[in-house]
């Protein structure tokens, strides 16, 4: 733990006392992170660095005005303060509302249960990645393009507010990233690979296989029929639903987006039903051992676990401590900030879909014709509406699964997709691999998972019928 931060303490207690008369709310997040970055494209090395940041940020509220300053220097941490204190009162001309929060000073660190990256040399970890490139290149001579991305980080956190908190919390968080493009003439494929962790090195030690996957998936879509475009009923594995439940419901749960938009706060109303009383949806930061897990946010608040639908029915939502004062809820400890560059904003942490009763070969029963989707390339959301593009994808027929096809894409309105759904797979697995964006905040480890589900009525896009 470092000297420069856990020396801090005093000094942040100091100004808070001094300046905390002049506005309403003051928040002082000192910053320590050190970790490496490796990107091998092809056969070059593209970035191979060791890095430290240090850094800090103010927050002050006046009003329910806010003031917000960097730095990296903590001599200018009282010029910064008065800066934002000085912000805050250029904007503040209505009442600061902030739901309470119970003051705590604690240190303390998420556990890991294998070794410490920063025990690992880089010269080991770039053989790790070379190691991977070569599984990627030696493939297929029809590979034309590969990737291989490594990344680990060392975060410790000192949060000092005027509520009376003192927070020192530390993580470490590692992920790597692979991906292989196949040509055959004009037609191009790509398949990709994401693990992240938050337990130990050795957890990016042993994935030759979901490597070689990658690869594997990439040429055999060369040779696989586009999916006819149409209206399915679609099966999708856990990796599917938790970017599903991630992208197109949980973004619409972040009480930040609802507060400030009365129309779509009319639509996600509690008591409002959603889906079948089997569905049920939860996020938090509580359950250890997920890289959106930790113990406290990046405003003092405990860590929780929101249950967002229950039985079919929103009955709740993530919250900043401004969202919950300002609809009159509690916190849930979904404040977070990507580094100290940034103000924290409502994020999600960990979110799932809880396993469900059906078994999962009996989701097929019945399909005269549909699809079965897993994994994923990609996705984008806008609003109630959402794409996502299947890593591979297969014909269901007469209730069995039948030819692969490729160029899957999934998309529609998150509502109807969710009241669409027919039934819950008995299974469950999560998703670590998660960067989650927002607000210009790129990158946030999260977690997300849940069952296989059967969803009717889902536009599946490929070749047009």
């Amino acid at each position: 733990m470092s000297n420069s931060i856990t020396e801090s303490k005093n000094l942040l207690t100091e100004l808070i006392n001094r300046y905390r008369n002049q506005v309403d709310f003051i928040s002082i997040r000192l910053e320590q992170s050190q970790g490496t970055n490796i990107l091998l494209r092809g056969n070059k090395v593209e970035t191979l660095s060791e890095g430290i940041a240090i850094g800090g940020q103010v927050r002050v509220c006046h009003k329910g005005g806010w003031g917000f300053a960097t730095f990296n220097q903590l001599s200018t941490l009282v010029q910064r303060l008065e800066e934002a204190i000085s912000f805050s009162k250029m904007v503040g001309d209505e009442e600061t509302i902030l739901a309470p929060v119970e003051p705590i000073e604690i240190v303390c660190q998420l556990p890991l249960n294998g070794t410490d990256p920063r025990e690992i040399s880089l010269a080991q970890k770039k053989s790790l990645c070379d190691r991977y490139n070569t599984i990627l290149r030696n493939y297929s001579d029809k590979i034309t393009t590969t990737s291989v991305r490594y990344g680990d980080s060392n975060h410790t956190i000192l949060l000092a507010t005027s509520d009376g908190t003192l927070i020192e919390q530390s993580w470490i968080d590692l992920e790597m990233r692979f991906s292989a493009t196949a040509r055959d003439g004009e037609t191009v494929q790509t398949g990709r690979e994401t693990s992240g962790s938050r337990r130990g090195y050795e957890d990016l030690m042993t994935l030759d296989q979901q490597v070689e996957d990658s690869a594997k998936r990439a040429v055999e879509a060369l040779s696989l029929p586009s999916v006819k475009g149409n209206t399915y009923t679609v099966v999708i594995d856990p990796i599917l639903t938790g970017l599903f439940v991630h992208e197109a419901f949980g973004h619409l749960s972040e009480a930040d987006m609802l507060y400030e938009n009365p129309d779509l706060l009319e639509v996600m109303s509690m008591g409002k039903r959603f889906g079948p009383e089997e569905l049920q949806i939860f996020d938090g930061a509580a359950p250890q051992g997920h890289r959106g897990s930790y113990f406290y946010d990046d405003e003092g608040t405990p860590a929780k676990t929101t249950q967002l639908i229950k039985d079919g029915v929103l009955v709740g939502r993530l919250h900043s401590r401004e969202t919950a004062g300002k609809l009159g809820e509690e916190p849930t400890g979904n404040a977070r900030c990507l580094n100290y560059h940034y103000s924290p904003i409502v994020r999600m942490t960990n979110t799932w879909i809880e396993r469900g009763k059906t078994p999962v070969k009996e989701l097929f029963n019945g399909i005269k014709e549909g699809v079965y989707a897993r994994n994923w390339l990609g996705g984008m959301t806008n609003g109630e509406m959402f794409t996502f593009s299947a890593g591979e994808a297969w014909m269901i027929r007469e209730g069995q699964i039948a030819e692969p096809v490729r160029d899957v894409t999934l998309s529609g309105n998150v509502f109807k997709t969710l009241a669409n759904i027919e039934a819950i797979g008995d299974d469950f697995a999560w998703d670590e691999s998660g960067g989650c964006g927002k607000g210009g905040q790129s990158g946030l480890a999260v977690g997300c998972g849940g069952p296989s589900l059967r969803i009717r009525d889902v536009v599946v896009g490929g070749e047009a019928v």
